[in-house]
């Protein structure tokens, strides 16, 4: 037995002794930062989901790759786990440590390398704020496009680690559709390049692989993103309805309409109230549901699109069409959106942001089950989303000093991605499983396939040492939770099978 582990407990992983890993990382890299006492690892405990606390058992802070790659060689011949963690912002638990594990955090690899507006591309390390990639392609006319509504603090490892999403997506697509190239360690600290810097490379494509891998497949080190001109005219309608069905319906219209907007938002009334009280965005809070639908290209094409998204709203049943008077009203429109988690935030002591997908057909649907079961489970549901691609972030208000409240919201939320699942959609769109959905992969999943995520796992970390215990349930846990994969179409709720 490796004389870093006490004997296995109940299972767990094993003890480490935590005084003999100090001194061989100490021996191994004087120069590398380390956290060892609890007032120093406390603040690492939780990402943005802070119901999950975990306090880790040292956490290092590397500036060199070097210093990386010796820190998993040293994990790897003693079997001690590693979780990475970039910003922190995650919303699943998935850079929640191990108490028995290392925390790697990357946040001061944050320099931009080279951005190349011939090439349109940009060179970045992992620590690198989404939105400070750009800020500094801004002076070349360009920007990168998936933007996270955390992009003022999210770091881009920690984006291609949840294959993060954003309000332009719709349009733009995902991080995985605006990669190039990235750099990883291994979990034995062996370097590999996924990608290239060519529109495409030979053999299979494990940089989609590696991207939304959450940190189980490698540790990432350097990423090439894609860098696109920015769009000449862009123009944000806002359509009010007095129903929040009539607006889930306006969003299939849209996209029926053969219109790809830059950007599709729903926001109901809850969450227009809050966030109209925090930021004065100029939402009508009278409304039951708004759309916010940005169009962007050439004058001519996004004039012509204002005037068809407009009449198609109306026809939908929009009570009022408004379009941003100005650059600064469009703006003031998307800062609404954007903060409305820390405006709902205000109105309730604790939420619980979910992050389901579905087809959009099933929009009108899925709201209505999402009110019945607020109803059931005595807990408000604030409804904000990006409608166009159908990634729902239902926020689940309660108050964790009220017994039970916790319990019940996270019950909801369950329930909520398992509807999500029998309409045919999924229990993540851009905040990935971690330890949060972990459950519900066993309602998404068949056996056979989560079986084929472990094989998966296995080819890149053999020993499972990079991020254990998330993203992938044991075939035990699943039998453990109780839950059967659903098929697309059979409602697992019997109080949902009316709708």
């Amino acid at each position: 037995m490796n004389i870093l582990y006490d004997e296995r407990v109940d299972g767990e992983l094993p003890r480490v002794d935590k005084a003999l890993l100090l001194s061989q990382l100490h021996a191994a890299l004087p120069d590398l930062e380390i956290l060892h006492t609890q007032e120093d690892l406390r603040p690492y405990e939780c990402d943005g989901l802070s119901a999950y606390r975990v306090v880790p058992l040292l956490v290092v802070l590397p500036t060199r790759i070097e210093q990386v790659q010796t820190v998993l060689k040293l994990s790897h011949s003693l079997k001690v786990p590693v979780v990475a963690r970039g910003a922190g912002t995650g919303l699943s638990g998935g850079a929640l440590p191990l108490e028995q594990g290392i925390l790697l955090v990357m946040a001061r690899f944050n320099r931009i390398i080279e951005v190349n507006p011939d090439g349109r591309f940009a060179k970045v390390q992992p620590g690198v704020r989404n939105l400070a990639i750009s800020q500094a392609a801004a002076p070349y006319g360009m920007y990168y496009a998936p933007d996270p509504s955390s992009q003022i603090a999210c770091s881009i490892g920690g984006n291609v680690a949840e294959n993060a999403g954003g309000v332009h997506c719709l349009k733009y697509g995902l991080t995985v559709h605006n990669l190039l190239k990235v750099e990883i360690l291994t979990a034995e600290g062996e370097h590999m390049t996924l990608g290239s810097d060519a529109l495409d490379s030979p053999g299979f494509d494990l940089l989609a692989l590696f991207t939304g891998s959450e940190g189980m497949l490698g540790i990432v080190t350097e990423v090439t993103v894609k860098l696109l001109p920015k769009p000449q005219v862009a123009r944000v309608l806002l359509a009010s309805f007095d129903s929040v069905l009539k607006a889930g319906q306006a969003v299939g219209d849209i996209i029926a309409a053969g219109i790809i907007p830059g950007g599709l938002e729903m926001m109901d009334n809850l969450s227009i109230r809050a966030t109209e009280d925090f930021i004065h965005a100029g939402y009508p809070v009278d409304a039951a549901a708004i759309l916010l639908c940005e169009l962007d290209g050439v004058e001519a094409d996004v004039q012509d699109d204002c005037d068809r998204v407009e009449e198609v709203l109306k026809l939908a049943g929009a009570t009022e069409v408004r379009l941003a008077r100005d650059e600064a009203e469009r703006v003031r429109f998307w800062a609404g959106r954007k903060n409305a988690f820390p405006a709902v935030g205000r109105i309730s002591p604790d939420y619980y942001c979910m992050d389901g997908t579905i087809p959009r057909r099933e929009l009108p649907g899925v709201l209505t089950g999402i009110e019945k079961l607020s109803d059931e489970y005595g807990l408000r549901v604030a409804n904000v989303f990006h409608a166009g691609d159908g990634n729902m972030h239902p926020l689940i208000l309660f108050d964790a000093n009220q017994p039970g409240e916790l319990e019940r919201a996270e019950a909801l939320g369950g329930k909520i991605l398992e509807l999500c699942v029998a309409v045919g959609g999924s229990i993540t769109g851009e905040h990935g499983v971690g330890r949060e959905k972990i459950n519900q992969m066993c309602a998404q999943f068949s056996s056979d396939e989560l079986t084929l995520f472990h094989a998966v796992k296995r080819a890149f970390d053999p020993n499972g040492l990079l991020n254990p215990g998330k993203n992938i349930p044991t075939l035990h846990r699943c039998a453990e939770f109780g839950s059967m994969h659903i098929h697309h179409g059979k409602l697992p709720f019997p109080e949902l099978e009316r709708f």
